[in-house]
């Protein structure tokens, strides 16, 4: 499902980003590889906040 915006999918992004910026531009390729690690070291952590807060939400309304 593509988003508005640029009118290009997030797999055709990550495939910019990790494999042909290495052959435009190596040094920002490293860059942006370390970024995109954290990120994805991150995620589950943002996963589970985001979870918590939904049920915590839910919960409030129903009074629990």
């Amino acid at each position: 499902m593509q988003q508005q915006g640029f009118g290009i999918s997030k797999s055709t992004v990550h495939k910019d980003v990790s494999e042909r910026l290495k052959k435009i531009n190596p040094n920002l390729a490293r860059e942006v590889r370390i970024i995109l690690d954290e990120n994805k070291a991150e995620r589950h952590i943002r996963g589970g906040m985001a979870t918590k807060m939904k049920y915590s939400h839910l919960n409030k309304e129903k009074g629990i």
